[in-house]
């Protein structure tokens, strides 16, 4: 800080710098980090990104019966969003303490 109370500008902008460049680095490992979710007891599971981009789906043939899709369906939504929960954990973990500190400075959507 200046005398008076003043912030410096100069470490100002280089501290917020460095947290845009932390915050894209967390961002693109999230991106390249696989999490699982599953529902059924195993029988389907889904693969998405750290991010929440669905990357693969996995069904037993157990899961399979041709007269009943519906559970199928079921089963498949309920592993998305399993993974999906485990990439928000994720997310939270990795960018929280990176955005912690930006919740009181306007203009930031944090």
């Amino acid at each position: 800080m200046i005398p008076g109370g003043q912030p410096n500008m100069q470490q100002l902008l280089q501290q917020a710098q460095k947290m845009q460049q932390d915050l894209a680095a967390a961002q693109e490992e999230l991106a390249r980090t696989p999490v699982e979710g599953s529902a059924g007891g195993g029988l389907v599971k889904a693969t998405v990104t750290g991010s929440g981009e669905l990357q693969g789906l996995v069904i037993d043939p157990k899961a399979v019966d041709p007269e009943d899709t519906e559970t199928l369906a079921d089963l498949v939504v309920a592993a998305v969003r399993d993974a999906n929960a485990a990439a928000q954990q994720l997310q939270q973990q990795k960018l929280g303490p990176l955005t912690a500190g930006l919740g009181g400075i306007p203009g930031l959507p944090f």
